[in-house]
């Protein structure tokens, strides 16, 4: 069983996906963090000095007791454009990737070696031909 996983584990595929896991984390934050700090601030002086982490609708008004009961609609419009941004910038990788690859697919190859028997045909033609 051990070996099964070892071998599972240092497959290409499953190191390839860890990695793209790790890096998704670490772009997921970069983004967030764009969004929060830099995007948000922008779209809320546009508005007018909105503050979008602030937006609520406050169903049940807090107490001693209680906390307030809110649908907090202001980070849903920044998890949105959180999204967008990622969605867009992995639309812009793929789309970049796919023109790597039809500039390597229309390249020409090679034409493909001829099989023995023909090499030696066309040596014994050139044979017959000189004799």
């Amino acid at each position: 069983m051990l070996k099964e996983f070892k071998k599972f584990a240092i497959r290409g595929n499953v190191i390839d996906l860890a990695v793209a896991v790790i890096i998704g984390g670490a772009f997921g934050k970069i983004v967030s963090s764009f969004v929060n700090d830099i995007v948000m601030p922008l779209i809320g002086v546009i508005l007018g000095g909105v503050n979008f982490k602030e937006l609520a609708w406050v169903l049940v008004e807090a107490t001693d007791e209680v906390e307030a009961v809110a649908v907090r609609y202001g980070l849903f419009i920044q998890n949105i454009i959180d999204f967008v941004i990622i969605a867009f910038v992995i639309f812009l990788m793929i789309r970049l990737i796919n023109s790597m690859k039809k500039k390597e697919e229309e390249a020409p190859s090679a034409p493909p070696a001829p099989e023995p028997t023909v090499v030696l045909l066309e040596e014994i033609r050139d044979l017959l031909k000189k004799s």
